[in-house]
């Protein structure tokens, strides 16, 4: 099932929620009346929320209450013929393209027609498993259909990362505290700086560099993003003998899901290719290398393009102590942005294209956040909040930039950037010199 904010869950000792609701993911830890918002941040930042009241920003959160209710009330036979179908395309296409490629040796005119057939149609295959379903159905956006093959609980997808590993760390963490620095660790992945308030180290200095090869080998980056294998290096001397065996159990479910994937790609088809007897068994092995690369790099783009362009809001860690369930919503339209395209586009990127709106409603069956999408930018724009929206170019050059951009130190008076470079590498060098870790 979803892990998406409970919205069922009642509560009569808070007063502050609107019809006694409450967010069961997020601590209420206060009673007391919510204070106005700030106008600058503590990094001296404006507050884009600002100008609206507590009451306010309860109101919109009745309204998107209200909304959410609406579309959920109305899920029925058309929405579950478009998962049906989107799953039997990808499934008739993933098996014509690996049929076609079990001829990918054939050279006709100089040229491999069915290895760019086959290549071309798996990749497509590919991305349309993780994306439009594999992502939506272990949000359990279909879970309402009670169809035991096209449910939460039961998804395993074509991917490096084990579906409950990959469930824990974005639907419970990345969804609930999205954007909060210091608690959503997909604001860059802690390898990348993508917000002015995140402080700078001289390991950033070559980010531009690991975006890259992130994208490249996006499903291992995600495999061990999930496994948490750079918090258990971090806190490995201060870890329990319980935590370190929940971490090694962990890994071991992570190293045979990508020993299954490798044997399944990078051994049994092309083998079976070789038993066509059209030498096509090394033109199938570098089919399947291609279109793991491109769901790779498709996937990433998609996904930097929906939490780090430019105008996309990042939070502190104090902002969201007793947050009510209106500054939740508000949150999640500030820190996510969407891409214009076409609807073909939307089916390939999962329909985070809609990031807004899959972020106030996670667990919404993903082919109607097209439709709800004019009527939260006309709520946005109604509250004088920005509604972060581009062409796919606009948003993908926007992070690029600012990956580059926040590579370097922030300007500070007195000093150069150069400066603050060379500091930080003295300080490095002269740690290690001294055995300590930097």
């Amino acid at each position: 099932m979803t892990l998406a904010p409970e919205r069922t869950q009642t509560s009569t000792e808070n007063p502050r929620m609107p019809g006694g609701s409450v967010n069961s993911r997020l601590t209420l830890t206060s009673a007391e009346p919510r204070p106005q918002r700030p106008e600058f941040k503590k990094s001296g930042k404006p507050n884009p929320a600002a100008h609206l009241s507590p009451e306010q920003i309860e109101e919109i959160g009745r309204e998107l209450d209200a909304l959410r209710a609406e579309i959920m009330d109305s899920r029925g036979a058309k929405d579950a013929a478009y998962i049906r179908k989107v799953i039997a395309v990808q499934r008739y296409l993933e098996m014509g393209s690996r049929a076609a490629l079990l001829f990918s040796g054939v050279k006709y005119k100089g040229i491999r027609p069915m290895w760019w057939l086959g290549t071309a149609g798996l990749s497509v295959s590919k991305i349309l498993e993780n994306m439009e379903i594999g992502h939506n159905v272990m949000h359990g956006q279909w879970d309402w259909m009670r169809d035991p093959k096209i449910h939460s609980t039961a998804w395993e997808w074509d991917n490096a990362s084990p579906a409950s590993q990959w469930k824990h760390s974005h639907n419970e963490i990345h969804h609930t505290f999205t954007n909060v620095l210091g608690r959503d660790n997909d604001l860059g992945y802690g390898i990348l700086r993508v917000d002015e308030d995140q402080k700078w180290a001289l390991f950033y200095l070559f980010q531009p560099v690991w975006h890259v090869l992130n994208a490249l080998i996006f499903e291992y980056s995600i495999a061990a993003y999930d496994l948490e294998v750079g918090g258990y290096l971090a806190k490995k001397k201060r870890m329990s003998e319980d935590e370190k065996a929940e971490f090694r159990k962990n890994a071991q479910e992570t190293l045979a899901k990508i020993k299954r994937q490798a044997t399944k790609d990078y051994v049994v088809h092309p083998a079976m290719a070789a038993a066509t007897f059209t030498g096509s068994t090394r033109h199938t092995l570098t089919a399947n290398i291609v279109a793991n690369l491109v769901r790779n790099v498709w996937t990433n783009t998609i996904i930097i393009c929906g939490h780090f362009p430019p105008g996309i809001e990042t939070f502190e860690k104090t902002s969201i102590e007793g947050e009510t369930r209106g500054e939740w919503y508000l949150r999640q339209m500030l820190g996510s942005g969407n891409i214009r395209g076409s609807k073909a586009m939307h089916v390939m990127s999962g329909n985070l294209s809609h990031q807004i709106e899959h972020h106030l409603f996670p667990d919404m069956p993903s082919n109607r956040y097209a439709e709800i999408a004019p009527r939260i930018r006309d709520l946005m724009e109604r509250n004088d909040l920005k509604y972060v929206t581009g062409s796919l170019a606009k948003q993908v050059g926007g992070v690029y930039w600012k990956v580059v951009e926040l590579s370097l130190p922030p300007k500070r008076e007195g000093t150069t950037r150069r400066a603050t470079i060379l500091r930080a590498a003295k300080k490095a060098l002269k740690t290690k010199s001294s055995g300590r870790r930097y």
